[in-house]
């Protein structure tokens, strides 16, 4: 065993040798006259046989001599010539063609001469040494867990000497670092050298950022650009909830203390209470370019085409063709001077939509340009969409998904689950929820902390966490019913913009947290109905968490369950060391 291990330490040496060798040794090594003769001669025998040879066919074509009739002298210019032509692509074409598409950096990956070089350094990478151990011995590789977390200190420095090489070549700026993954074909190897890289150019330390036990090959393209790692955010589980007769264990992504506890108090009391209903009241995706014209009435003629009934059924079968899911619902117009901001609506199925409805749009822009063709398009998104700003637009006509969720809480369950009474939170709700919102003059946050609940759920299923402002439009009410005995409580969300398929839902952890719902991709029986699911569990945990938070408010409890639960007195530092 201990020869083998001699003998692996000892390959990297040889190749090193060899290929120092091989860059050192010129191919002219090899010529009996020295490289600029040997240039000059072919060079002149090149130029010289193809002179002498269009002279010769030119001689033929004027005495009506057939081309391939060749004489002794002609065999010999023509052999000449092919010689010449081989010894100069040989010499210059292949460099050439190796300049361009070789990067310096990445050069020696490729060479083919370096191949065994290459797997012992894949095989030095399961088990990294220090560069400054020269005399470093290679232990047999240890199958790594997932679980394993290494240290970014425990990856430097790099043991093989092309990775060094790359680093050196990105911090010197000869090789982009977007283009690593490209060039290397390894998306964790790429991660790590454009990490080292990092820390090399800013002068500052990753080491609390992991870069083990992630699957960057499912970022690649479409979720992440550049990594040097990823973020580690807890996920903790509200419930059971009781929604519509289906229990739902809720994930919870954040890293606020008493957020998920809170959550979880509120889908107790709708549990023992008999359960929450929803209703999704609108699903549809939206986006609104802008166009503009050379007049106002111009931009009128459009907004009186795309809004006349006769003409919908058209634009739809245009837009309906980006997809086997995208279907127009409706087109709401308006006008700023001469421009004109058009609103498409459409369901998506399961996705999001976003991407779906942006290449329905763009459809019917092209089938509208054969009609107007004094329309100038401006931008496929003029912000009467409206995609992550607040706006009123989406509080009114909705975004997404729109929902209502629903509950009444028993009398002797606000008492003791919710340690208050059901006039306390009424009263609350109005004056804080309501009054107060309106007082600070709220768009859409007629709410307790619905975005808390909204953006926990969003990180851990996979969603855009950027659209959580417009998800997080919610009106809370709260009412006694049941001749005062008990509470009705309901949350109302005009926009909340979820899918099951595409985007971060694709990846392992957020995929999980989706299968836990029952909500995982596309739903073959009854397309979008697993978004729409996914939607109403929002609502409910909005639900529960806006009753538990005005509880706690009412009974004066806030302060200090926030001081249980969200302070902590150990030392995460030396826990850690």
């Amino acid at each position: 065993m201990e020869v083998q291990r001699q003998s692996m330490v000892q390959v990297p040496h040889k190749l090193s040798t060899k290929k120092h060798h091989s860059s050192s040794s010129k191919t002219s090594d090899a010529l009996p006259l020295p490289l600029y003769l040997t240039n000059a001669l072919f060079f002149t025998l090149f130029f010289s046989v193809v002179y002498y040879l269009l002279l010769r066919w030119r001689e033929k074509i004027r005495n009506s001599v057939p081309l391939h009739v060749l004489t002794l002298s002609d065999i010999g210019a023509i052999v000449a010539f092919v010689a010449s032509f081989i010894y100069l692509l040989g010499f210059f074409g292949i460099t050439f063609v190796q300049s361009l598409i070789i990067p310096r950096a990445a050069h020696d990956i490729l060479d083919e001469d370096d191949h065994e070089l290459e797997e012992v350094h894949q095989f030095m990478r399961n088990e990294p040494c220090a560069a400054a151990q020269s005399d470093c011995q290679i232990a047999s590789p240890k199958p790594k867990s997932k679980l394993d977390k290494i240290d970014a200190a425990d990856q430097l420095p790099f043991s093989s000497e092309v990775d060094e090489e790359i680093i050196k070549s990105v911090v010197e700026g000869k090789t982009p670092s977007y283009s690593l993954e490209s060039k290397l074909g390894d998306t964790r190897r790429a991660a790590a050298i454009r990490r080292e890289a990092l820390q090399r150019i800013s002068g500052k330390s990753l080491a609390g950022l992991p870069l083990e036990g992630f699957d960057y090959d499912t970022i690649l393209g479409q979720c992440c650009e550049m990594p040097v790692g990823y973020v580690q955010i807890p996920v903790g589980i509200a419930g059971p909830l009781l929604l519509d007769d289906r229990e739902f264990s809720v994930p919870m992504a954040t890293t606020e203390g008493c957020l998920v506890a809170s959550t979880n108090r509120g889908c107790k009391a709708i549990y023992v209470s008999g359960g929450a209903s929803s209703v999704v009241l609108r699903d549809a995706m939206t986006r609104a370019p802008v166009v503009r014209f050379g007049t106002a009435k111009r931009a009128a003629d459009l907004k009186f085409f795309l809004e006349d009934p006769l003409n919908f059924e058209a634009l739809s079968l245009v837009f309906n063709s980006s997809s086997r899911f995208a279907r127009l619902q409706s087109i709401k117009c308006a006008i700023a001077g001469k421009n004109l901001y058009i609103r498409f609506s459409c369901s998506t199925g399961d996705a999001m939509g976003m991407n779906m409805v942006s290449k329905g749009v763009q459809n019917v822009m092209d089938f509208l340009h054969k009609e107007f063709p004094d329309m100038d398009v401006i931008g496929i998104s003029g912000n009467y969409c409206s995609d992550k700003k607040p706006a009123a637009v989406n509080w009114i006509e909705g975004r997404g998904k729109s929902v209502v969720c629903e509950a009444i809480i028993k009398e002797e369950v606000v008492k003791k689950v919710l340690k208050t009474d059901v006039e306390s939170l009424v009263e609350l709700n109005m004056l804080k929820n309501l009054t107060g919102s309106a007082m600070a003059g709220a768009l859409g946050g007629f709410n307790a902390h619905a975005s808390n609940i909204v953006s926990a759920v969003f990180i851990a299923t996979g969603q855009d966490p950027a659209q959580n402002i417009e998800s997080s439009h919610c009106i809370t009410m709260m009412e006694a019913v049941n001749d005062g005995k008990d509470l009705h409580v309901s949350v109302t969300m005009p926009s909340i913009e979820v899918g099951t398929v595409g985007g971060g839902t694709q990846l392992a952890s957020q995929s999980a947290c989706l299968n836990l719902l029952g909500v995982k991709g596309a739903s073959k029986e009854a397309p979008g109905s697993n978004s729409r699911q996914l939607a109403t569990i929002v609502a409910g945990a909005v639900l529960a968490g806006e009753l538990s938070l005005m509880s706690a408010l009412a009974a004066g409890q806030l302060v200090k369950s926030h001081m249980k639960y969200n302070r902590s007195n150990k030392d995460v530092s030396k826990a850690s060391s």
